[in-house]
């Protein structure tokens, strides 16, 4: 594919929890024959822990430091040779320092959706720690809203909505284009 030799950098995927980052993630590092990489399973290996875990006994702000470092790895000096696909956790790209690292060393990607949408896809796990105190709708919502501003700073927006992921990821895929 001629896009995939003209990506000089990681692309970097942002965005709510339940958009599909590591679903259409996956899919575009098939597509572009570049490694994949989970950003929160990288978290679970460093911390031996699994996150709703770290959350529990340590609070959010541990675990915030600890994303931003997991990923400062991960994205690396930005170079080609650290070309691969990054999905994130949906409050990764709100941390300053991480949301700046990323903008300069990477292509980032912000997959949106609608609330339905994310309601449906984030009620098949049990495992989201922030929506364990109240309304999974009245928090994707509220979060969606604080987190707007944040999010629209990445170089590229698509909206990921329900179909399938193959469809994201091709839209993914020209908009990089263009961008480039």
């Amino acid at each position: 594919m001629r896009l995939a030799r003209r990506i000089d950098r990681p692309i970097v995927l942002v965005g709510m929890m339940g958009v599909g980052k590591t679903t259409v993630g996956r899919r575009l590092a098939t597509m572009l024959d570049l490694p994949f990489v989970d950003a929160d399973e990288e978290i679970e290996r460093a911390a031996q822990m699994a996150i709703p875990e770290i959350f529990a006994q340590f609070g959010e702000p541990y675990f915030r430091d600890g994303e931003r470092r997991v990923i400062a790895r991960l994205v690396g000096d930005g170079s080609s040779r650290d070309r691969k696909i990054l999905a994130t956790g949906g409050g990764a790209f709100v941390d300053p320092d991480t949301r700046q690292l990323i903008l300069d060393k990477a292509i980032s990607v912000w997959l949106d959706s609608d609330i339905d949408t994310l309601v449906e896809r984030v009620g098949r796990k049990d495992n989201r720690p922030l929506l364990k105190q109240g309304d999974p709708r009245e928090i994707l919502s509220r979060l969606r809203e604080e987190r707007r501003p944040h999010y629209a700073q990445a170089a590229i927006h698509v909206v990921s909505g329900q179909h399938p992921h193959a469809v994201t990821a091709n839209k993914i895929l020209k908009a990089i284009d263009s961008w480039l």
